[in-house]
Parts: structure tokens; C-alpha cells; sequence
């Protein structure tokens, strides 16, 4: 590839998908670098980002799907990948492990697609860790959505009618959607505790002021995940989250293992165990839900308990997930190009080549 790369920049079409792969002040770092910016003229629309900051950014406004390089949130669907130019690299959560349609589609294109989900978990590829910062943003609306489900206060009060005791909050899964489902809930007033399987996380639980439930259960896996429970263990860890859950006003779930189905930790019997009024927030509903009774995308009322299950939260803060998001992948664009500006992955690099779903038609 030449010098001169064009950055291309879509509106996304995903239902309810409100975030965009690039930022005006990325578009003006990629500019500094050499590389023109094309830009879909409404991709930001819903981000309320106006074409003009785009424009006033260097970028021009036109068809992004002929560019050297596409930028995009969700993967392309078979109708944009038909229009990506032969030899293009497209960048983006392209789903590799639960999507196989999707990047046969991207292969048979002849694209060479890197996901931003399969990039490596290594101190250096921490600046384009895309999940963990939409992550960020899952966690923080999940404690926000609990609040606002929940028919009682949050934090103590202390008032001349009396005093109201703080909200019980237990956050299941303790990485960073978890982390910082717990940091807001405390922020928000709550009592505040976390479990995870991994049992070295109990201390970052305890470093964002959260108590730590201990069921004697460790499934640590590999590259930070956890491991898939055994039979035996399942049945054990839903025995004991079923009597630990009943002294909770809010649970939110946070568990998923890459590329598996969400391990699922909350019973129906667990939720009828729980206090009227009581909350379970579920953020693994797009791989199936850690809850018996969530329903992915919708709100269910069981024992007078709300079970939510939303999708894709990142979207409903699209200004700033947008923004982190696009650093994500400035990060990643900077380590694809020379130094004059071209396209020249180093597929020797372990992070290029972990990042790689397709290339070259394989």
C-alpha cells in the first residue's frame, strides 16, 4: 500500500447502534500523521457529532467503503461488505468467535479484517483494549439502570422522619464492567459487593470500597477470562449465589466467558428468594443472559422482582463511547501504518497478528 492511506469512516446501520469508529480530534491525529479521512456525511448524527466538526477536522465528506482502511463499530453486514473494495482492511467488532457467517463473508471479499475484540491481552495493546472501554460504559449505565428500577433509595438517609439504610448491591463478575458497576453504585450511595470466580481480582473488588463474597469456587482461565465451570461447580456456585442473593436489593451480572454461552448464575428460584421490589440487572444478555428469567433487550416483573437485560448500553452514551472507542482504534491504525503513512501491517507483531480473523482470502 502507498503512502497516502484513506481512512474510511461509515454510519453504522446495526439497529439502535448510535456510536461511530472515529472522533473528530482522531480524524485530526490520522490528518497529522498523512492519512485522508472520508467520512460518511451523517455517521455521527447520532453521536451528535455534526458533519461540520469533521470537516472542520480535515476530513472530507463522501463514500467511505472505497477507502484503503474502513473503520467501523459493528461488523460490516454481507450488503457492506459487497461494497468494500478488493484488498481493503476493515477494522471493527467483527465478532469472530459467534459470528463464522460474518468473517466467511469478510474473507470472501478478499478483506483483511482485524478485530478489535481478539486483540491480545498484553501490557502494550493496552491503549487499544476496545472492551474493556466500552466496558467502562456498560458497567457505569447498568448501576445508573439499577437506580432507576429499584423502588428504593440507593443511599442512607438520614432525615427527622428517620433514618433509611443504604441499598445492598452485588455485582457478579468483577472485571471492568464489574469494577466499575460497583465504583458508581458506591458513588451512588450503595453497600457495595463483588463476586467473581477468580480469586485474585478480591482485590480490586476491595480497591473500589466493595466487600468481598467469597464461595470458594476458583475457575481462573486464561488471558484474564474465566474458565468454564464444570457440572459440579455450576451446580455448587448456583446453590450458593441462590442463598447469598436473597440479601441483595440490587444484583447486577456481569459474566461471560469469549465465544460460550453466559454462564448462568442467577435462578428463578434465586429471584423469588429476593426482597419485593428488588432488582437483577443483566449485562450478559447478548450471549444468553446470567439470569434464568432475563429476556435479552426487554424488562420482565417475577415475585415482584425486575429481571432488565439490555443490549449494546455502550449505544445509549454514544458521545462518549464513541470518543474512547475511537482512541481504541487510532491506537491500532498507528500501529498498522509507517511511518510516511502507508498500510503495512507487520504480521510478525504479536498483536497485528492476534487482532488478524482475516487476510488474503483465508
Amino acid at each position: 500500500m502507498t503512502a497516502n492511506t484513506r481512512v474510511g469512516v461509515p454510519k453504522e446501520s446495526a439497529p439502535g447502534e448510535r456510536r461511530v469508529a472515529l472522533v473528530p480530534k482522531v480524524v485530526e491525529r490520522l490528518r497529522s500523521r498523512g492519512i485522508d479521512v472520508v467520512v460518511e456525511p451523517g455517521a455521527a448524527t447520532a453521536a451528535l457529532i455534526p458533519d461540520e466538526a469533521y470537516t472542520a477536522a480535515g476530513a472530507v465528506l463522501g463514500d467511505p467503503w472505497q477507502a484503503d482502511l474502513v473503520v467501523k463499530v459493528a461488523a460490516p453486514t454481507a450488503e457492506e461488505a459487497a461494497r468494500l473494495k478488493p484488498g481493503a482492511t476493515v477494522i471493527g467488532f467483527l465478532a469472530p468467535l459467534t459470528d463464522p457467517a460474518g468473517i466467511e463473508t469478510l474473507r470472501n471479499a478478499g478483506v483483511t479484517g482485524f478485530a478489535m475484540e481478539s486483540i491480545p491481552r498484553i501490557s502494550r495493546a493496552q491503549s487499544m483494549d476496545a472492551l474493556s472501554s466500552q466496558a467502562n460504559v456498560a458497567g457505569y449505565r447498568a448501576a445508573l439502570l439499577a437506580a432507576e428500577h429499584l423502588t428504593r433509595f440507593f443511599p442512607m438517609l438520614t432525615t427527622a422522619a428517620g433514618t433509611v439504610p443504604p441499598a445492598k448491591v452485588l455485582v457478579l463478575g468483577a472485571g471492568v464492567a464489574g469494577l466499575q458497576a460497583l465504583a458508581t453504585a458506591r458513588r451512588l450511595g450503595a453497600h457495595t459487593t463483588g463476586y467473581d470466580v477468580r480469586p485474585e481480582v478480591a482485590e480490586q473488588v476491595r480497591s473500589v470500597g466493595a466487600q468481598w463474597l467469597d464461595l470458594g469456587i476458583e475457575a481462573t482461565g486464561s488471558g484474564g477470562y474465566a474458565r468454564a465451570l464444570t457440572d459440579a461447580e455450576r451446580e455448587e456456585q448456583q446453590r450458593q449465589l441462590g442463598k447469598a442473593i436473597g440479601g441483595f436489593d440490587v444484583v447486577i451480572t456481569t459474566a461471560q466467558v469469549p465465544g460460550r454461552p453466559a454462564p448462568r448464575l442467577v435462578t428463578a428460584e434465586a429471584v423469588r428468594g429476593m426482597r419485593p421490589g428488588a432488582v437483577v440487572v443483566d449485562l450478559a444478555g447478548e450471549s444468553g443472559g446470567n439470569c434464568e428469567l432475563s429476556e435479552p433487550g426487554g424488562t420482565v416483573v417475577a415475585h415482584d422482582v425486575t429481571v432488565t437485560a439490555p443490549l449494546n448500553l455502550p449505544a445509549t452514551m454514544p458521545e462518549h463511547a464513541s470518543e474512547l472507542y475511537a482512541r481504541n482504534v487510532l491506537a491500532l491504525i498507528e500501529l498498522l501504518i509507517t511511518d510516511d503513512g502507508a498500510l503495512a501491517p507487520d504480521f510478525a507483531d504479536e498483536i497485528v497478528r492476534g487482532a488478524c480473523v482475516t487476510r488474503e482470502g483465508e
